[in-house]
């Protein structure tokens, strides 16, 4: 039998056939990677891995291992792991904290009696996707304000029913709050870990293993946006130990996150385009993004009424062309 899903020329269909057929109207996406304009462009090699993916069948156990050790050694990081997609890897960091790696626990949750289920998160820190953390049945415990938070306040709000600390890292986000390896270090003075949500801080690469070297015991990423792979994979970089806590309370285990499955394939498309992002030049990149930025304003000078820059810095990592 012919292992192949070939099609010929004249059958296959085209983005815009599709959706013609759907009655969907394309767009043109001016926002960036974000998931209601539908991503990024997937990489030509994350879309030839998936289909090669497609043609076999494996253990999907030994896959996500095998493809967090490919991850881990890309990054640069001690251990890694797939979720599905950078807010999946919120459930699962919270999941794991909670439940570590004690089957009983793992699957009980979302019920959380008689384990420590309380998220230490500043004030400054809470975000429009952070109730996902709450998803495997855990409570928020605020601290500080929304321009600022002592690590004196952190460490008073820290009791047997502290699962873990929260850190946010966005380029929307003020910097306020605790610092990150001032966190670390409460944190484990306590035993406990920080979960940290870094989902639109790649480029650049070295936030790869920026966010781990200041203490972060499990850091997730999107495996869409900027790396270009699946839209819907993500992945967690951290502690060995931790990652494999993540692991035991992720899917494909029959456990709170059962939901949150990442076929094979993903798998495959997420590894190729992580592949070609560590492996690109960061500065030609960037140049590029530049020369497309200064081509659009350009562009838009010539319209009367309309005035256009381009905004690029460390925060706002990718260039930006604002109108």
């Amino acid at each position: 039998m012919d292992g192949t899903h070939s099609i010929g020329e004249a059958n296959r269909s085209t983005g815009r056939s599709i959706l013609e057929k759907l009655g969907v109207t394309p767009l043109i996406n001016a926002g960036g990677p974000n998931t209601k304009h539908s991503g990024s462009r997937p990489r030509a090699e994350s879309i030839d891995a998936m289909n090669a993916m497609s043609e076999v069948f494996v253990d999907l156990e030994e896959l996500l291992l095998a493809a967090g050790n490919e991850i881990a050694q890309l990054t640069g990081n001690e251990a890694a792991t797939v979720t599905s997609g950078a807010s999946g890897g919120l459930v699962v960091q919270a999941a794991a904290a909670m439940a570590k790696d004690d089957p009983e626990r793992i699957s009980q949750l979302p019920i959380t009696n008689g384990m420590p289920n309380e998220l230490i998160i500043q004030r400054g820190h809470r975000f429009v996707y952070d109730h996902l953390y709450l998803a495997p049945g855990s409570n928020f415990v605020e601290v500080g304000r929304t321009t600022d938070c002592t690590i004196e306040e952190i460490d008073a709000a820290i009791g047997p029913n502290t699962a873990a600390l929260i850190h946010l890292e966005s380029p929307y986000k003020e910097k306020t709050g605790a610092p990150l390896t001032e966190l670390s270090d409460l944190a484990h003075s306590h035993g406990l870990p920080v979960l940290a949500d870094c989902a639109s801080m790649l480029p650049p690469r070295e936030n790869l293993t920026k966010y781990t070297s200041q203490g972060a015991d499990l850091v997730s990423f999107s495996g869409g946006k900027a790396v270009r792979g699946p839209q819907s994979t993500g992945f967690l970089v951290g502690k060995t130990e931790w990652i494999e806590y993540a692991r035991l309370n992720n899917a494909p285990n029959p456990g709170v996150t059962r939901a949150q499955k990442v076929s094979k394939e993903e798998i495959a498309g997420l590894l190729a385009a992580l592949k070609v992002f560590t492996d690109t030049d960061e500065n030609e990149e960037t140049k590029n993004y530049l020369d497309q930025m200064n081509f659009i304003v350009d562009q838009i000078a010539e319209i009367p009424g309309l005035s256009a820059k381009v905004t690029h810095d460390y925060d706002h990592y990718i260039p930006h062309a604002v109108i």
